[in-house]
């Protein structure tokens, strides 16, 4: 959909009168691009002292092609900086000494990535100044503009050789519309195996519901081109889209509604081989303050958005469906974290997902198996095309980005979550948001 207010402050009148009245000014993201290198420019890397994860960041920095700054001061495309080694709140100062001279050095569409410590298990200065990191990455997000996203990624004891995946991921341009964010990554639930990072879910098969248009069509698609085969469902009176989608994909298709009391046994049958990515897409907006509400809408709504996720699980993991290393990755969304007036409904539902991916995520790594979710905030659909002009541009422009996001943004990070070398990376709640000014 076509943003016109981004077009007009990026015209060279319009930059003019943009910067002199101080209007947002947003870029256009870099997005993957087929044989693009991981990172497109030059990645400093910086530890504070006692830091432990420079050999797996160099190790991968390696393996990636990352160039390295020509001088001290030239460009770079990425920020990697090492926290691990902060005990205390004094030592947060070793922040200030290697972003100062070296965050202007990003370049647009650039990336910063801290690293540190989970605050379980240790002791209270040394977790207090972990902590703190959160705030320093946030406010960063927030400063830096140009489309540069800035990340914070704790590394359990256990995570530090599974790193790969994570990084890949924040460093390059798929994750375009993720900034502000906190990520762990722990011990692996299972091995990965050997990893061919153009097609890691080659040989996976991969459940997508809701996935005839619009962000379910844009899951389907990255899923497919890393290698995976496909199964797409959506509601019967969708079929003509879902089928036209698989053909696309060469996917097998499934016409069910997942209310119904027979779909979770129906989707266990189609899957009676196994499964190794589940993500759950499918869902729906019914939006009424909660004075106007009346049961069946409440109703309706959290059957779909949420009890019916449950009801599959429960089938297909009782069943012993889901593979080893396998993967159940939902979709939440910023209503879920942050509420929304007149969407008490499905906000309930968004946030009831988050409460089943902490909750099932310890019975998950004893099965060999991750669960995580995406949390979508302003994403350019018909949805959205649809809403009332003032409505569609505060969505737009009240996130660090200053733009909505798309569909394949979505796409990517649930992408990231289903690679089998992800196998650290279990309980997350990730925000597509572009570090949304609201709960983000």
């Amino acid at each position: 959909m076509s943003d016109l207010y981004s077009q007009v402050v990026n015209s060279p009148p319009g930059r003019l009168i943009a910067s002199r009245v101080g209007l947002p000014q947003p870029v256009k993201l870099e997005r993957y691009e087929a044989g693009a290198p991981v990172v497109p420019g030059a990645v400093l890397f910086g530890a504070a002292p006692r830091g432990h994860l420079g050999k797996p960041v160099e190790r991968l920095l390696g393996a990636i092609g990352a160039n390295r700054p020509d001088t001290a001061d030239s460009p770079v495309k990425a920020l990697v900086f090492d926290a691990t080694g902060i005990a205390d709140s004094t030592e947060l100062v070793e922040l200030q000494r290697f972003f100062h001279p070296n965050v202007k050095r990003v370049e647009t569409s650039g990336r910063i990535v801290v690293l540190g410590t989970p605050l379980t298990g240790l002791p209270a200065r040394a977790a207090t100044a972990q902590r703190a990191l959160e705030g320093f990455t946030r406010s960063l997000g927030k400063e830096v503009g140009r489309g540069i996203a800035v990340q914070l990624v704790y590394v359990a004891e256990g995570g530090e050789d599974r790193l790969d995946s994570t990084l890949r991921f924040l460093l390059s341009p798929r994750s375009a519309y993720v900034s502000g964010q906190v990520v762990t990554v722990g011990e692996p639930v299972a091995p990965a195996g050997e990893i061919d990072w153009e097609r890691p879910l080659d040989g996976k098969v991969a459940l997508v519901t809701g996935a005839s248009r619009g962000i379910g069509e844009a899951i389907a698609t990255v899923l497919h081109r890393d290698g995976a085969k496909l199964v797409l469902l959506d509601v019967p009176a969708l079929s003509e889209n879902l089928l036209a989608v698989a053909d696309r994909l060469e996917a097998e298709a499934i016409e069910v509604d997942i209310t119904d009391e027979d779909a979770p046994r129906r989707i266990a049958d189609e899957l009676s081989g196994g499964v190794d990515v589940i993500v759950h897409n499918a869902g729906v907006t019914r939006d009424r303050t909660i004075a106007k509400m009346p049961e069946d809408r409440w109703t309706s709504l959290m059957e779909i958005n949420l009890s019916s996720e449950e009801r599959i699980n429960d089938e297909l993991l009782a069943r012993g469906l889901l593979r080893e290393n396998g993967r159940i990755v939902c979709v939440s969304s910023m209503s879920g974290v942050a509420g929304n007036s007149g969407q008490t409904n499905y906000a309930t539902s968004k946030a009831g997902v988050i409460g089943m991916v902490e909750a099932l995520a310890p019975e998950l790594a004893e099965r060999r198996a991750t669960i995580n979710a995406v949390a979508p905030g302003f994403i350019e659909t018909k949805m959205t095309a649809a809403m009332p002009i003032p409505v569609r541009e505060a969505g737009r422009r009240m996130n660090s980005m200053s733009q909505g996001g798309l569909p394949v943004d979505v796409a990517e990070t649930i992408a990231w979550f289903a690679s089998p070398a992800s196998a650290g990376v279990n309980g997350n709640v990730v925000r597509v948001c572009g570090q949304s000014l609201l709960g983000a």
